[in-house]
């Protein structure tokens, strides 16, 4: 169903991807109005910008045509979903703030329906305090989030803070319009394996493949929620119109989680390792004939455990996961107890099943009520119902 789109172009070099941004929603019979910030249009011009939406661009808080019939605030509440692509640093701030000194900020305070940001700025910016600050401001609002991505910047740098591509944008804007079950609420997801370095070659890590992980992710925002995905160094590519935060280790797994909180549920789907090697080298291990290098291991933190265990703050639904070789029922019941948290989905990952890596999952659902055996299926299928399950109990 077509929707009105209200789309903010920020000043940053990603504003021309929002030239194809809006291309595509026309594509899909979206309405689009656009607004551009004085430092948007050094990037894009008004001109391009109406001509491909097919609509005035408002610029001017003070434009006295519109102003006389309030306009900024009829901006602000017309449109079915607010989109602001790019973020920058600025406009997080503002947003976070409470500031409404331009007619982008003040149409963000006026607003009455959901806001969707794609940030986009330098990697360092990205990485700043004040800009975690914010962005975890701006999720316990109830902002939704996509991207950034990681990849090469316009200033040269590497890392995260690449705008998401139109194509992700304009998932998770149709994620957002869906009215499903978990329309409003933020869940955390987990996936993949970690890596966990020995030197700066080899790692210690394991089978996971990040499917059943992102499979889950995928189900969630079909049933409208909004998805935060933590996700290890994975096979499978995770899904478009989620929040993705990339990492390597458990303990920038358990700093992600941290940042990505408060959340409504918690699914932690991530094969995360049990040991790091203490004092990884700083350089390449070489053979010298003198013996077997000596390595010492220490316990990774226990997310499962630390959330579940949360006083203020905790997730309302933890869903932990335990793959198991034997006795996986006993071991998996143990382990929702030992880790405090609400459900387990406990499987069996012995080589000869496949399920590791595999296309196909055979789980048991494990409650304070008991548990359930679900027959064997596709891991799409498995994360559809166990999302269903997951919105049922939120309600």
């Amino acid at each position: 169903m077509a929707k009105h789109i209200l789309l903010i172009i920020g000043g940053g070099i990603a504003a021309f991807k929002s030239l194809d941004l809006i291309r595509r929603l026309r594509e899909r019979g979206h309405q689009v109005t656009p607004v551009l910030t004085r430092a948007g249009a050094e990037f894009v011009t008004p001109l391009s910008v109406s001509g491909l939406a097919a609509a005035k661009v408002y610029q001017d808080l003070f434009d006295l045509t519109d102003e006389a019939e309030m306009g900024h605030i009829e901006l602000s509440r017309a449109a079915d979903l607010v989109v602001v692509a790019p973020a920058t640093a600025d406009l997080m701030a503002k947003m976070a703030g409470g500031h409404a000194n331009d007619l982008a900020s003040t149409l963000l305070m006026a607003t009455d329906k959901r806001v969707l940001i794609a940030p986009s700025m330098n990697v360092r910016m990205w990485e700043h305090a004040a800009t975690r600050r914010n962005l975890a401001t701006l999720q316990g609002d109830g902002i939704l989030v996509v991207g950034p991505n990681e990849g090469d910047m316009a200033c040269g740098e590497y890392g995260p803070g690449r705008m998401a591509e139109p194509m992700e944008i304009v998932a998770a804007i149709e994620a957002a319009l869906t009215d499903g079950p978990l329309k409003g609420k933020h869940v955390l997801v987990t996936s993949g394996p970690t890596h966990e370095p020995i030197d700066p070659v080899r790692y210690i890590a394991n089978r996971s493949s990040g499917a059943q992980g992102t499979a889950i992710a995928r189900a969630l925002l079909g049933l409208g929620a909004q998805v935060t995905f933590v996700t290890g160094p994975a096979d499978v590519p995770p899904p478009h119109g989620v929040t993705v935060v990339p990492v390597q280790t458990a303990a920038q797994m358990q700093a992600a989680v941290r940042d990505a909180l408060p959340a409504d549920a918690a699914v932690f789907a991530a094969a995360v390792a049990d040991w790091h090697v203490k004092g990884a080298s700083d350089s390449k291990i070489k053979k010298d004939g003198k013996g077997l290098p000596k390595l010492t291991f220490a316990e990774n933190p226990d997310i499962l455990a630390q959330v579940s265990g949360l006083r203020e703050g905790r997730p309302k639904l933890v869903v932990g996961f335990a793959a198991e070789t034997d006795d996986v029922i006993a071991n998996a019941t143990a382990k929702r107890k030992r880790k405090g948290c609400d459900w387990i989905v406990a499987n069996d990952v012995s080589p000869a099943t496949g399920i590791m890596g595999g296309s196909e999952n055979d789980v048991t659902l494990i409650t304070a009520d008991g548990s359930e055996d679900w027959p064997r299926m596709g891991k799409d299928a498995v994360a559809a119902r166990l999302a269903q399950r997951l919105a049922d109990a939120l309600g």
